[in-house]
């Protein structure tokens, strides 16, 4: 509790009257975490929990009960995060693909904020508010199909159903109410199961394996549970004997299994993967490759096996007839375009700010390397008149000449590629979108010309190009086999003003599908090097390894991921183009030579604006030491 005197500030100046309500909140937050060092803070950014910091959101000067409770309930909910969470069990038992690490996520948070809702009614009845305003503010309660209800939010609110016995909030119904029967029918038991195991953070991680792997995701799984099999048995031998001991027949299994894959050549293993691949095409039917099959989400995003083997210019595609590169307007009408715009600028009014305020950064400082300077003292160039004083006072000295520096930024392209696939589907395609709105304005003030592209596919699990190699009876080794869409939201030589309203397409539900990121790369980068400019730059922004299942169930399982390396190789070595690449949620340093990893898309406008700002330092340097060899130079030819 504050001490005396906190109720008025320095200089006689009153309390504001929502400060009490802050210092209660923050109190309540230290003691549920049990941390009295913890500090909370009330701004008007997105709330979150990094490190020992807690952000709220900033409460109005007179608030309302419910806004008292939606406040505690984020408070509550970051303070069990931090109270019930260990960060080093969770990195441990993560799964390595986006989907089921985002429901495990999502689940470990339920689990957090169950273990509180069960010891104090209050918290719970808090964590209600927060909830229900959650899902009131997405909308929620107006989805109509799976595609538009993200299984992860559908699955977390049903394990903290299971936890609390508290239903699902009225504004998020609708979503769990979509995926219910498909998730009971699956892993109804395995939901049972987490129920003993809620104070166990690790137990209950094992169980969630269980679920995901009962859920088709065993393969997104790490390795853990097989490499600390003994730390397991010991652990449980005594509460758990039964289960740990299925556990171990089921590794005996894939031991005794092990020894044979471990003899087989690379080769034997492409050969292996071809063959499974093409037998399990024949056993999929006509409407199990449909479009329907969205329902199934994306196929995981995993690394893929062999994927350090050289990247050989072996790549086919199948057919080129049915790709596209399409204008973002040519997709729909201006009238759903301007509703889109809308709805992504109401979605980040927050974000917004915060991205405007790195941008203004970045502006800065490419305008402060811009002011016009010249070099001095120079053996040729332009007459300094102001140094012709020299001639008249000592008649032998040499004329000084000066030469305007070079303008860095002036006759540069940046071109930003973005990932358009279903796994961006939600909060990261909306801060991709608004990053690329605000860098475009930006740039175009510094006159650094920008373009804005987008790749995906037509359809999921194949399109045409799928539909023509069935007629042609299954060639083997068909290559891609998937529709490309390209797509242009900004030309380089567009204006920000006219371009705007392009970028709310990506809002639009059922644009977003499988990535090819390979020939997404070469696309965007044949652009480029058809630009006048001297200098091009392009940032590849991404959250997974390249993923088409069409393509990948009859060709081997790096296929996609040895041409994307291929293509970086490509550029990295042969091209002028300077190439950089940001991952979100996945590791792209083993691809690209200067690239960075950020683990939310929150990340992504500080790490856009610091990678640009990074390059345009390494250039402005580069002309410095040029400009510095060249005045040693001519201070030498002068002696």
């Amino acid at each position: 509790m504050a001490g005396p005197g906190s109720n008025s500030n320095p200089g006689g100046r009153s309390t504001p009257p929502n400060e009490p309500f802050k210092q209660s909140v923050g109190g309540t937050v230290r003691a549920i975490a049990g941390d009295g060092e913890l500090e909370v803070i009330f701004s008007g950014d997105r709330p979150g929990l990094s490190g020992n910091t807690v952000r709220l959101p900033e409460p109005s000067r007179k608030v309302t009960a419910r806004e008292i409770a939606i406040t505690r309930g984020l408070g509550d909910s970051m303070a069990l995060r931090k109270a019930c969470h260990d960060a080093k069990v969770h990195a441990r038992r993560a799964p390595s693909g986006p989907e089921a690490r985002a429901i495990f996520e999502a689940v470990e948070q339920a689990r957090c904020d169950a273990v509180g809702a069960n010891r104090m009614p209050g918290v719970a009845s808090n964590l209600a508010a927060m909830l229900d305003d959650k899902y009131m503010k997405a909308n929620a309660g107006a989805v109509v199909s799976r595609e538009e209800a993200p299984l992860h939010e559908a699955i977390a609110l049903m394990v903290r159903e299971r936890l609390t016995g508290s239903p699902p909030p009225e504004a998020a119904t609708n979503l769990v109410n979509l995926w219910r029967d498909w998730i009971e029918e699956k892993a109804g038991e395995d939901l049972d199961r987490l129920i003993p195991r809620i104070e166990d953070q690790d137990a209950f991680a094992r169980q969630m394996h269980k679920l995901l792997s009962s859920l088709d995701m065993g393969d997104d799984l790490s390795g853990e549970d097989e490499h600390d099999q003994p730390d397991q048995s010991e652990d449980n031998g005594n509460n758990d004997e039964s289960e740990t001991g299925a556990d171990n027949e089921e590794n005996a299994g894939e031991q005794e299994a092990s020894p044979q894959d471990m003899e087989m050549t690379g080769e034997e293993q492409d050969a292996g993967e071809q063959d499974g691949a093409d037998a399990d095409m024949d056993d999929l039917s006509e409407e199990d490759m449909a479009d329907g099959s969205e329902e199934a989400g994306e196929m995981d995003r995993r690394d893929m096996p062999l994927s350090n083997r050289p990247a050989g210019p072996d790549y086919r595609v199948f057919t080129t007839k049915f790709d596209e590169t399409v204008g973002a307007e040519e997709l729909c009408d201006s009238a759903e375009l301007d509703r889109l715009r809308g709805f992504l600028d109401k979605q980040l009014a927050n974000l917004g700010g915060a991205v405007a305020r790195l941008a203004n950064r970045l502006q800065r400082k490419l305008m402060a390397q811009q002011n016009r300077s010249w070099d001095f003292d120079l053996e040729e160039g332009i007459l300094d008149t102001a140094r012709l004083t020299r001639a008249i006072t000592d008649p032998m000295s040499p004329l000084a000449f000066k030469q305007e520096q070079d303008t860095n930024f002036r006759d540069t392209v940046v071109t930003l590629l973005l990932d358009n696939s279903g796994s961006m589907r939600g909060r990261p395609i909306t801060v991709a979108a608004t990053c690329a709105d605000i860098l475009a304005r930006t740039l175009e003030r510094c006159g650094v010309k920008v373009e804005i592209l987008g790749f995906t596919t037509k359809a999921w699990k194949g399109g045409q190009s799928r539909e023509a190699w069935l007629a042609e009876n299954k060639p083997a080794s068909p290559g891609r086999l998937n529709d490309l869409r390209h797509i242009i939201y900004k030309s380089a030589d567009a204006p920000w003003r006219r371009a705007r309203r392009n970028l709310g397409l990506m809002m639009r539900e059922g644009l977003l599908k499988e990535n090819i990121d390979g020939e997404a790369l070469k696309w965007a980068h044949d652009r480029l090097m058809a630009r006048p400019e001297q200098r091009r730059i392009l940032m590849m922004i991404s959250d997974g390894a390249p993923v088409d299942d069409c393509t990948l169930s009859v060709n081997p399982g790096n296929y996609l991921e040895r041409h994307l390396r291929y293509v970086i190789e490509d550029i990295e070595t042969r091209s002028p183009v300077e190439l950089i690449a940001i991952g979100i949620g996945h590791d792209v340093t083993r691809y690209y030579r200067r690239a960075v990893t950020i683990v939310d898309a929150e990340e992504l406008a500080g790490a856009m604006t610091d990678q640009l700002a990074d390059l345009f330092d390494d250039q402005v340097q580069a002309a410095q030491a040029g400009r510095g060899r060249r005045r040693a130079g001519g201070r030498r030819a002068g002696r």
